[in-house]
């Protein structure tokens, strides 16, 4: 048998020193077979526990539900450079990392089971323990969250029994008492017939546990079909709606600048939520509530049954930095949130409104900011097209001049009318501020950082914002020099960014453009550089180039 491969359980070759000593050659168990029953056992538990909460119609896997705590749980100050380094991929990496941490738990209880049995079942304890925790902190009820984790717990333990007899069965023959040499061809038989027994039968096993793995993994995604149900429903909504007409004159004329208007597809995307909720309109609803005369419970029907207000309005996240891309313009179509909220009658004394998503994430939005002159609404529509569910449908929150984490809730199902002292929002216990006005910024397109351009006369151009209050000019500056004001494009109303057009004379060799604006108040933007936390990035924007 020398050198004879058997799979993952193997024979000592003769002439190992235990022959010498007259005995023979044992059979033995591999580590790779171990944790490779440890892994299957544990993929087959995670396959079974996201088939039942498919078919409970909870939002989350156990998995994702542990991937969204550790977003709540991680600081701010570890969340921010996060986003800043990995952009939209933050959510694919936490997740990579999160199935590299049970693959490695996994192995770890197959190769504990060589040893012991209740060593793997702590570790299996463990994981459904945090798994369990994570469910109901994401506000499923005790009774339904812990039915996929149990589901999976006894999946771990018994897959984990059945793939690890025959290696069991293998190991304890390792430990009999071998006959002497004249017995060694009646012994050797015996041995080769149990060994071959004991790797078909761990084969067979791994092929069972296989495929009832592969059988509940189909199952959930089937189970799991709301998002197609949604998306369908979403499709055949017919809503009162106008398409978006882009106004004359907003484009200023230069290529390379971002466009006026962000398409869906290209608008920004920042959310905590791992599995976005998926809620079909007829199962949509919205309380309002809290310090109120009367409290409102609202259909999707009932929203879209209201007047309806459009605007084209510009968003943009407080993790934007200088010259960053987060920010989007887009035409929006929903219900003024200050008909409901006058329609709910507000008490004297309160100064903010507590918005719930779906997911669970909570934000702190000035009560004056959702009741004066701006179009804050409950956005129905986004460009022309019932929102898409990545950015919150079946309703969302839309309040111009104010950062996302305290305003722009997607799939928005509760307003409690409140006071800021009588609650703390997602955001703000992670050292962000309670407020958060847009801060006025300006950004260069044109040129690219580091491009090359010819001597003479440049074209620079980009856009420019302060939501709310409005941009009354732009200025660059080549290489410290003096500032050249910029042209502007025309806008809407002061809840859209601009665009803006500059030409500057350049010699040939490296240069540096920066660019400042100056708001409807005479307000100039600042050149102080500070970090987006906790409300927000300032400073110019500027490139270096170079002329040739």
């Amino acid at each position: 048998m020398r050198g004879r491969p058997y799979g993952l359980l193997t024979a000592a070759a003769p002439g190992s020193e235990a022959d010498r000593r007259g005995y023979i050659g044992k059979m033995r168990t591999t580590h790779g077979a171990w944790a490779s029953a440890g892994v299957l056992t544990g993929l087959a538990g995670l396959a079974v526990s996201h088939a039942v909460a498919s078919g409970l119609n909870i939002r989350e896997s156990p998995i994702v539900a542990v991937s969204e705590s550790i977003i709540r749980a991680t600081p701010g100050s570890v969340v921010e450079p996060a986003i800043r380094l990995l952009g939209s991929w933050n959510k694919t990496v936490l997740l990579a990392l999160v199935v590299i941490g049970l693959l490695a738990s996994f192995v770890a209880a197959g190769l504990l089971a060589r040893r012991s049995t209740w060593l793997p079942a702590a570790i299996f304890v463990a994981l459904g323990g945090a798994a369990l925790a994570a469910l109901l902190t994401s506000g499923t009820t005790m009774t339904t969250g812990s039915m996929p984790v149990a589901a999976g717990f006894v999946t771990w333990i018994l897959a984990l029994n059945v793939l690890t007899e025959p290696l069991r069965r293998t190991a304890a023959l390792n430990e009999l008492p071998v006959e002497r040499a004249e017995a060694i061809p009646e012994a050797s038989a015996l041995l080769a017939t149990t060994r071959d027994l004991n790797r078909r039968g761990f084969l067979v096993r791994i092929g069972a546990i296989g495929a009832i793995t592969l059988v509940a993994t189909g199952l959930g995604g089937l189970l799991s079909r709301d998002r197609g149900r949604v998306q369908a429903a979403r499709e055949m909504l017919k809503l009162p709606i106008t398409p978006p007409v882009q106004p004359d004159g907003t484009k200023i004329g230069v290529d390379g600048i971002a466009p006026w208007r962000t398409s869906n597809e290209k608008f920004y995307l920042i959310h905590t939520a791992i599995a976005v909720p998926v809620i079909a309109p007829d199962d949509y609803a919205l309380r309002i509530h809290g310090a109120v005369e009367r409290e409102l419970n609202l259909s999707y029907q009932d929203l879209v049954d209201r007047e309806l207000t459009e605007a084209w309005i510009t968003l943009n996240c407080v993790s934007n930095e200088v010259g960053g891309d987060l920010i989007g313009n887009a035409w929006w179509s929903g219900v003024k949130i200050s008909d409901l909220l006058a329609e709910a009658g507000v008490r004297p004394g309160a100064n903010a409104v507590l918005q719930t998503s779906a997911d669970g994430w909570t934000c702190g939005t000035p009560l004056a900011a959702l009741t004066d002159e701006r179009s804050a609404m409950l956005a129905l529509g986004m460009n022309g097209d019932p929102l898409p569910v990545e950015h919150g449908f079946p309703v969302r929150m839309i309040v111009p001049g104010l950062y996302g984490f305290v305003s722009a809730t997607k799939w928005l199902v509760d307003l409690e009318v409140t006071n800021f002292d009588d609650f703390e929002a997602y955001w703000t216990s992670r050292g962000w501020s309670e407020q958060a006005p847009v801060k006025m910024a300006s950004r260069i397109d044109v040129p690219d950082s580091g491009a090359r351009v010819a001597a003479g006369r440049v074209r620079i151009g980009g856009s420019a914002w302060a939501q709310h209050t409005g941009i009354s000019a732009v200025d660059v500056s080549v290489d410290g020099g003096p500032w050249v004001a910029a042209d502007l494009g025309e806008v809407p109303h002061d809840d859209t960014w601009v665009q803006w057009a500059a030409s500057v004379e350049v010699e040939p060799g490296e240069h540096r453009v920066a660019v400042r604006a100056t708001d409807k108040t005479g307000l100039v933007q600042t050149s102080v550089e500070r970090d987006v936390v906790p409300d927000g990035a300032t400073g110019w924007h500027s490139i270096p180039f170079t002329a040739a």
